[in-house]
């Protein structure tokens, strides 16, 4: 993998929407792979270069910064007494090493981890580095699970699957429900403040007190790559979770493949603004993970890309301006009219932003465009916008695009460290992993386990991809949908379902967030919608801004709606595209039937399952008011 700045305009204006305005150059590392066709189809991708040693602990980079440079922010959040509160590198390992000799002397082990129920804060990140320097598992679990969920089932499951010896949450009165149903009583509750009903609760405070170990150093020292570091929740086709086992190894290993291919970390300690969930890889891994491992600054974000939440991370982002920035698409489509509207915020954000990064779903031409747009208008060049593939199993940094080359719906090549191997599946291309970053399982899952892997070691992501390219590999590959969410017609047709959900999700915008494909042994397509509330009221601003129903049931939104689908289903090219009846959903996804995760993942067969008979209803020879239906 060569490290080079991006390329010129005239090589990338196509790829980013033929733009005459050139990319900012970045140092980054571009792929560089052997390709091997094999007789029966299965392709395997290698990239060329030797990944560069990692370290052994994570905790090793901590111990770097904290001597480099003791008094850098390592993590602020806002605290609306003092303005920001900041712990710096010294100050982070300090307290990880009394807190880390505080579990230590109640045995807490990967057979008793420590699971910590609230989302992103300091304190949050004090025990999980206090668990990393002590060699204890921890495992962040979504506050949906406890705060959302009504019957706690995902909540209940987890705590018999990791049989915790400890629980953690910052505020022990705000999950004092929670905790009183699901912790068992032999099993101790530790909070930042905050009390439970008929419960002891251990004080951070009280962990933060504990004398230093005399034997932490050699217990910091045995920890190895093998070594557990934490349990990362993703869920399955039951929507029950697995706890992907996360290693030292994979850990470290994933941060010089990061810091190789984002190269331009190399030339300025990252500076980030940051909402992105812990419990989740991107934030928690990857997010996290890059700003420790090359000495920057996380700056959390308590904002959300939502009405009523996007302002928060407006706030944050007129006082930090970030070096790299990540998000999900819905994140930078609500912050487009604040970037729009406000001069000051705009050179704040532009200033000194190296690269942008999105993740989750597909990111709209009009959003992508009105960024380089605004970049450029801010400072002449448009900022590189990066993506990729990869999953909480590969910790999760496998393939990267190029800056050049970026597009919506490219993953790029994988990066250095990780062999792809593409194994041809009903005419699709099927990507699986190997390399140090992958995990080696499912934590009391074996059977789980062995259905992951195939028979040569590499991990089956269950997704498809299709080359850019089919002359020159080098040209990167494509995202091509979910295996198993594919399915046939009752005439035999294969339906793609990920590239046909992101052409009606485009057609339909800004009215429609996602789409469930329905259709499986019918003759015709139809479409489980799911509206997108904010984009809903750009076409009625009277609209209630959480009343699903409202929107679903608008004559106004149905008929933009069906505006939209007519055109959809013009441009259909034969039965396997051909999307001819759809009903707009008034009822929200259910995080508890496992229809959708607590990041807004849509899991389709749940969904599907669950709502059987209306679907049933647009297969009916007369349909209900509420199907629209088309010829």
């Amino acid at each position: 993998m060569s490290v080079k700045p991006s390329l010129s305009a005239s090589t990338d204006s196509a790829a980013r929407g033929g733009s005459a305005h050139p990319l900012r150059a970045i140092s980054f590392g571009n792929p560089d792979v052997t390709v091997e066709r094999r007789d029966d189809g299965t392709i395997y991708l290698r990239p060329k270069a030797r990944l560069s040693d990692y370290p052994v602990r994570i905790t090793d980079r901590l111990h770097h910064w904290a001597n480099a440079e003791p008094n850098r922010v390592f993590m602020a959040e806002r605290n609306a007494a003092r303005g920001w509160r900041q712990i710096t590198y010294a100050e982070l390992l300090t307290s990880s090493r009394h807190i880390a000799s505080a579990l230590l002397a109640r045995g807490l082990s990967a057979e008793k981890p420590i699971v910590i129920l609230s989302g992103n804060s300091i304190d949050h990140a004090l025990i999980a580095f206090g668990a990393l320097y002590a060699g204890i598992p921890f495992c962040p679990v979504s506050p949906a699970y406890s705060l959302v969920s009504k019957d706690y089932g995902k909540l209940g499951y987890l705590m018999k699957l990791l049989t915790p010896g400890l629980v953690f949450a910052d505020d022990a009165a705000k999950f004092s429900d929670a905790l009183a149903a699901n912790v068992p009583g032999g099993t101790e509750i530790a909070a930042s403040w905050g009390t439970v009903a008929g419960r002891d609760v251990t004080l951070l405070s009280d962990l933060l007190a504990t004398p230093v170990d005399s034997g932490l150093d050699a217990v910091h020292d045995a920890i190895g790559p093998d070594t557990v570091a934490k349990f990362l929740l993703t869920s399955g086709s039951t929507g029950n979770p697995k706890a992907v086992i996360n290693t030292q190894r994979m850990i470290c290993a994933n941060q010089v493949m990061l810091r190789e291919t984002l190269a331009f970390l190399k030339d300025e300690p990252p500076v980030i603004v940051d909402w992105l969930p812990w419990n989740h890889t991107f934030g928690g891994n990857h997010n996290i993970g890059l700003t420790l491992y090359n000495g920057g600054s996380m700056y959390l974000d308590e904002g959300k890309p939502m009405p009523g939440g996007i302002e928060e991370t407006v706030r944050n982002l007129r006082e930090i301006s970030p070096t790299v920035y990540f998000n999900v698409p819905k994140g930078y489509e609500s912050l487009l009219p604040y970037l729009r509207d406000d001069k000051a915020l705009r050179t704040k954000f532009f200033g000194r932003l190296h690269a942008m990064f999105f993740s989750g779903a597909a990111l709209s031409p009009f959003v992508w465009n009105s960024l380089d747009e605004l970049a450029v208008a801010e400072t002449g060049f448009r900022v590189p916008m990066l993506t990729g593939l990869g999953a909480t199993e590969t910790s999760p940094f496998f393939m990267s695009v190029r800056p050049d080359t970026s597009r919506s719906g490219h993953v790029g090549l994988p990066v250095l460290g990780n062999d792809a191997k593409l194994l041809p599946n009903n005419g699709k291309l099927e990507v699986r992993a190997k390399g140090p970053n992958v995990t080696p399982g499912y934590w009391r899952q074996p059977e789980l386990t062995a259905k992951a892997f195939d028979e040569e070691g590499f991990y089956k992501f269950g997704d498809a991809l299709k080359p850019a390219d089919p002359n020159d590999f080098d040209a990167g590959f494509d995202f091509d949908g979910r295996i198993a969410e594919d399915f046939k017609l009752a005439s035999g047709t294969w339906v793609s379902v990920g590239p046909l959900r992101a052409r009606f999700v485009a057609a339909c915008a800004p009215l429609v967030r996602d789409v469930i494909i329905a259709g499986i042994n019918h003759d015709e397509i139809s479409a489980l919608v799911v509206l997108d509330l904010d984009g809903c009221r750009l076409i009625n601003p009277t609209l209630p801004s959480d009343d699903l129903a409202a929107a679903a049931s608008d004559p106004l939104i149905r008929a933009a709606f069906r505006e939209r689908f007519q055109k959809l289903l013009a441009s259909a090219t034969g039965s396997s595209t051909r999307i001819t009846r759809a009903v707009l959903l008034d009822t929200p996804l259910s995080i508890d039937r496992g229809e959708v995760t607590d990041k807004g993942s849509i899991n389709q067969r749940a969904v599907l399952e669950n709502r059987s008979a209306l679907i049933a209803t647009m297969y009916a020879s007369v349909p209900p008011a509420q199907v629209i239906a088309l010829n």
